[in-house]
């Protein structure tokens, strides 16, 4: 078993200040999954940890699909472990799309990986492309789970910002339930700071 917090801890990826989510939502916490996966042997280790627990609930995938940026390294170390074709979506004028010579046939059976889930909403946005091209979404996947969607083994519900369909699994290797809020009600910037966006958009 794991110790996520330990590595994100010991790699110098779990931060704290006052920063800007991928979801436009605030939090005092960080989880930098880049520092994590700059070591190519911890990037191993973690995408074997999260194969396992997929593969032990039966689920088969033809291809493990990344939203551009942060799910790539993840989502290819994924797609190593389970033996299958990795590809990813990457967003142009704002729209996620399918580019490079990558195709999905249909019927072929899609998982789609992140580093980090907060609501979903950038893995919904890239299972929405692969269901465009006739794919069949069977799971998603990240290394970790900021605590708002309810991953597979757990009992925790699910909270209403999630955007994941509940009638899909969700595996994650581990639970940063972090208090987030909406800009309105954010305490750091009624204290008169500015948060700060360390991710891969925007960066």
């Amino acid at each position: 078993m794991i110790d996520l917090e330990d590595i994100y801890r010991k790699s110098g990826a779990y931060l704290k200040g006052h920063f800007l989510l991928s979801s436009k939502k605030h939090s005092r916490y960080y989880l930098q999954s880049a520092k994590v996966l700059e070591d190519p042997r911890v990037a191993s280790m973690l995408a074997d940890e999260l194969a396992k627990s997929i593969k032990k609930n039966g689920i088969k995938v033809d291809i493990v699909c990344s939203p551009a940026l942060g799910g790539i390294i993840a989502g290819y170390e994924l797609a190593r472990s389970l033996g299958v074709k990795f590809i990813f979506t990457e967003r142009v004028g704002g729209k996620m799309t399918l580019r490079r010579g990558f195709e999905v046939q249909k019927q072929q059976s899609v998982l789609i990986c992140e580093d980090i889930i907060t609501t979903g909403g950038s893995a919904l946005e890239a299972a929405e492309v692969i269901k465009e091209q006739g794919g069949k979404i069977e799971a998603f996947a990240a290394l970790a789970n900021r605590g708002i969607c309810k991953r597979e083994g757990t009992s925790k519900k699910p909270k209403k910002e999630c955007k994941l369909p509940q009638d899909i699994p969700f595996f994650a290797l581990g639970d940063f339930d972090f208090e987030i809020y909406d800009p309105n009600e954010c305490p750091m910037c009624k204290d008169g700071s500015s948060a700060y966006k360390p991710g891969s958009r925007n960066n």
